[in-house]
C-alpha cells in the first residue's frame, strides 16, 4: 500500500492510496475432492481517492463542535482475470452542534454504492466493534431469514453501521444510506462549575439517539431486485415466491451511556427497532469505539 496526502489548507486535503492485495481462497476439507482442491488466488490492484474536510474542535472525548466530511471513490481490478472490476463511491458527512455549554447534538449522513462486474455487499444493522454477551440475540441475522441477491457477483462484504435496534443484516445490498443522530450530555462536566480532576467523571456521558437507514440492490430501495423482499418456497417441482412486503427503510432509537474504563471508551446502548411500523424487542449493545 502506498498513501499520499495533499493538504490544501488546515481543514481540507486530498488523499490518494494505491493498493495491492492478494486473496487466497482455501476450501474446507470435508471430503477427498475438497481436500485435493487447489487454492484459488486472487491478486487485486486498486486506487482510492478521498476528499476530506474537517474544521471540528474537540471539547472532550467524543465531544466536538463543527463539521467534517469525506467524499471518496475506489477502483479495484483482479489482475489475473479479465472483466473483474469493482467500483465504490460514497460520502460521510458529520456535524456537531453546540446546544448549551457541553451539550452537543451530533448528526451524520452516510451513503455508498458499488458497481462493476464485481460488487461490494453491505449488511445494515448493529454497531462497530459490537461485543455480544447474550446468546439470545445474534449479532448477524442468518441469510435464510434475510437473503441476499444471489444473482450478483460479490467480491467483498462490509457492515453498514451504525443502525441500533437490530442485529447486522436487517437489510442488505450493494447500496446503503444511513442517518444517525445523537444528543450527547457529559453529565458531571455539564453541571459542574469547577474543573474535574477525575478522568472517569469528566468523560461520563449520557446519550439519546435515533437512527434510520436502508440497504438495497437495484436502482432504488423499492426495487424488485431486493431478495429480502421475497420468500421462496420449494416443494418438489413446485416453486412459490411470496412477497414479504418488508419496508426497505428501518429505524432505531434508544439511549446509552459512555465512559472511559481502563483506558477504553466503552459504549452501552439500549435500543428498540422500528420495522414495518412495528417496534421490535430491546437490544443491548456493548462496544468499544468513538463517535457514532
Amino acid at each position: 500500500m502506498y498513501l499520499r496526502t495533499i493538504p490544501f489548507s488546515q481543514i481540507t486535503a486530498l488523499k490518494g492510496t494505491l493498493v495491492l492485495r492478494h486473496d487466497r481462497q482455501t476450501y474446507l476439507a470435508i471430503d477427498r475432492n475438497s481436500l485435493q482442491a487447489p487454492d484459488v488466488h486472487k491478486p487485486w490492484a486498486g486506487i482510492k481517492f478521498d476528499y476530506i474536510f474537517d474544521n471540528t474542535i474537540s471539547k472532550g472525548i467524543n465531544l466536538y463542535n463543527g463539521t467534517r466530511y469525506k467524499v471518496f471513490g475506489e477502483y479495484y481490478n483482479q489482475v489475473n482475470k479479465s472483466k473483474m472490476d469493482l467500483f465504490v463511491i460514497g460520502a460521510d458527512f458529520r456535524h456537531y452542534q453546540k446546544v448549551h455549554r457541553d451539550l452537543i447534538f451530533a448528526s451524520r449522513i452516510a451513503a455508498s454504492t458499488s458497481f462493476g462486474n464485481s460488487k461490494l455487499i453491505y449488511y445494515l444493522g448493529g454497531v462497530d466493534n459490537w461485543t455480544n454477551f447474550s446468546q439470545a440475540t445474534p449479532t448477524f441475522i442468518p441469510l435464510n431469514e434475510i437473503p441476499i441477491n444471489e444473482d450478483e457477483n460479490y467480491a467483498y462484504q462490509a457492515v453498514a453501521t451504525n443502525l441500533r435496534g437490530f442485529p447486522q443484516n436487517i437489510r442488505n445490498g450493494n447500496n446503503f444510506a444511513l442517518i444517525n443522530t445523537e444528543l450527547r450530555l457529559p453529565v458531571v462536566k455539564y453541571f459542574s462549575n469547577y474543573p474535574i480532576n477525575s478522568f472517569f467523571w469528566s468523560n461520563l456521558q449520557v446519550v439519546g439517539f435515533f437512527d434510520v437507514g436502508t440497504a438495497w440492490s437495484g436502482w432504488s430501495p423499492y426495487s424488485d431486485e431486493n431478495a429480502y423482499d421475497k420468500d421462496v418456497i420449494e416443494r418438489g417441482s413446485l416453486v412459490i415466491t411470496l412477497d414479504t412486503e418488508r419496508d426497505p427503510i428501518v429505524a432505531g432509537y434508544g439511549f446509552g451511556v459512555r465512559a472511559m474504563i481502563f483506558g477504553y471508551f466503552a459504549r452501552f446502548d439500549w435500543a428498540w427497532g422500528i420495522e414495518n411500523q412495528q417496534i421490535t424487542s430491546q437490544i443491548f449493545y456493548f462496544s468499544l469505539s468513538l463517535d457514532f
